[in-house]
C-alpha cells in the first residue's frame, strides 16, 4: 500500500504537479462564479441599480470609506510584523507600509497576488539588503496573518451563526456548526504546537528556515488580521440597505466566505467571484440593491486604493531612475566645472643681510 501511494504521489508531481493543480482550480471557480454572476444579473433592471445608488446615504459612503482607511491602515501591520519575526528590524515602518499597501493593491487588483504582489515587495525591499528567501519569508507570514484572521472570526461567526452560510454552501445548520468548531480547533490545536516549543515553531531547511512567531506573538498576529478583516466587513455592512435588517455576524460570515473565494480564484480583483458568492449569500436583498452596494464598495476598496498605489509605485520609480540619477550627474558635473580656486602668490621671503666680517683686535705685546 505504501509503495502503491509512493508511486502515485511519484506520478502527480511529474504530470500534473500542484501549480497545475492551483491554476485548474482556480479556473474551474472563475468559470462557475461567471457562469452564477451572469445567471443571477439575468433581468436586473440598470435604473433600479442607479435608483439604488442614489438612495445611498452620503454619510454611510463617509463611514464605510473611514472603515476602509482603517482596512489598510492595518494592513500596513502585515508587512511590518513579518519584518520583526524574521530578525529584519533595520527596515522601518514607513518602508513595510509602502511595501504592505502597493504589493497587496496592485496585486489583488492585477491577479496572481502570489506573484505579483511578491515581485513588488522584492523590488522595495532590495533596497534594504533583503534577498529573494527574505521576501518569500514576508510573503508566507502576512498570508499566515491573513488566514489566521479569517479563520478565528469565521469560526466565530459560523459557530453563533451556522445559517449565515446556508445560502451559500447549502449545507443544514450542525455541518455549518460542526465547520466552525473545526476552524476552532485548528487555531487552538495550533496555539498548542507553538507552546511546545521553539524548535517544532522552525520549519524549513537552511537558508530557506523560518521561525514562526511564539504564542504570545501569535495572538497580535491574529489581533491584526481580525481588525483588518473587521474594518473591511464594516465598511460592506454600512452600505448594505437598512431593510430588510442582517445582524453585523451573518454578513462577516458571508463576506468572508466571499473574500476567501475570491483570493482562490486568483481573478484581478476577485471581480465575477466575490460578486456572485455576495449575490448568493444574501438572498433576502433584491439583487439590484446589492449590486449598487458592490459597486460603491468596490470604487471605495478597488479602484480608489488601486490609483493610489499606481501613483506611489509610478512616483518611486520615476524618483529612482530619472530624478535621483539626474541630480547626481549634476552634482557632479558642477563640481567639475565650479570656479578654480585663485592661486594666491607665495610670500617671498625678503633676503638675508649680508654677514659682516669680523675684526679681530691685535693682542697687545
Amino acid at each position: 500500500m505504501h509503495r502503491l501511494l509512493t508511486t502515485l504521489g511519484r506520478g502527480f508531481k511529474e504530470r500534473i504537479g500542484w501549480k497545475r493543480l492551483g491554476i485548474a482550480a482556480s479556473m474551474i471557480i472563475i468559470a462557475l462564479a461567471i457562469t452564477t454572476l451572469i445567471r443571477t444579473l439575468k433581468g436586473v433592471d440598470a435604473g433600479v441599480i442607479l435608483t439604488a445608488l442614489a438612495d445611498t446615504k452620503p454619510h454611510f459612503v463617509a463611514l464605510a470609506a473611514l472603515c476602509v482607511v482603517g482596512s489598510f491602515c492595518t494592513l500596513t501591520f502585515y508587512d511590518y510584523f513579518a519584518l520583526q519575526t524574521i530578525g529584519k528590524k533595520h527596515v522601518p515602518y514607513r518602508i513595510a507600509a509602502m511595501s504592505a499597501f502597493t504589493s497587496y493593491t496592485i496585486g489583488h487588483n492585477i491577479g496572481a497576488t502570489v506573484f505579483t504582489g511578491g515581485a513588488i515587495r522584492f523590488r522595495i525591499y532590495s533596497d534594504f539588503g533583503l534577498s529573494a528567501i527574505d521576501v518569500a519569508k514576508v510573503c508566507f507570514l502576512s498570508g499566515l496573518t491573513f488566514w489566521l484572521g479569517n479563520l478565528l472570526v469565521l469560526g466565530f461567526g459560523l459557530a453563533w451563526h451556522p445559517s449565515a452560510a446556508g445560502a451559500m454552501d447549502l449545507l443544514p445548520e450542525p455541518i455549518n456548526r460542526l465547520i466552525a468548531l473545526g476552524c476552532l480547533g485548528g487555531i487552538a490545536a495550533y496555539f498548542v504546537w507553538l507552546i511546545m516549543g521553539k524548535e517544532r515553531r522552525e520549519l524549513g531547511q537552511n537558508g530557506w528556515k523560518v521561525v514562526l512567531p511564539s504564542a504570545k506573538l501569535t495572538l497580535v498576529q491574529m489581533l491584526i488580521g481580525v481588525v483588518d478583516l473587521g474594518f473591511c466587513a464594516l465598511a460592506m455592512y454600512l452600505l448594505m440597505p437598512q431593510q430588510p435588517y442582517i445582524d453585523f455576524i451573518s454578513l462577516a460570515v458571508v463576506f468572508i466566505l466571499a473574500t476567501l473565494l475570491g483570493f482562490a480564484s486568483h481573478a484581478p480583483g476577485s471581480l465575477g467571484v466575490f460578486d456572485a458568492a455576495m449575490l448568493v449569500g444574501l438572498p433576502q436583498f433584491s439583487r439590484e440593491e446589492v449590486v449598487a452596494t458592490l459597486v460603491v464598495f468596490r470604487i471605495l476598496y478597488f479602484m480608489i486604493p488601486f490609483g493610489i498605489a499606481i501613483s506611489i509605485m509610478g512616483t518611486r520609480e520615476l524618483w529612482l531612475n530619472v530624478v535621483k540619477p539626474w541630480k547626481e550627474r549634476r552634482r557632479l558635473n558642477d563640481g567639475f566645472r565650479g570656479p578654480r580656486a585663485v592661486q594666491r602668490p607665495e610670500p617671498v621671503a625678503p633676503p638675508a643681510p649680508a654677514r659682516q666680517p669680523v675684526k679681530r683686535m691685535k693682542s697687545q705685546g
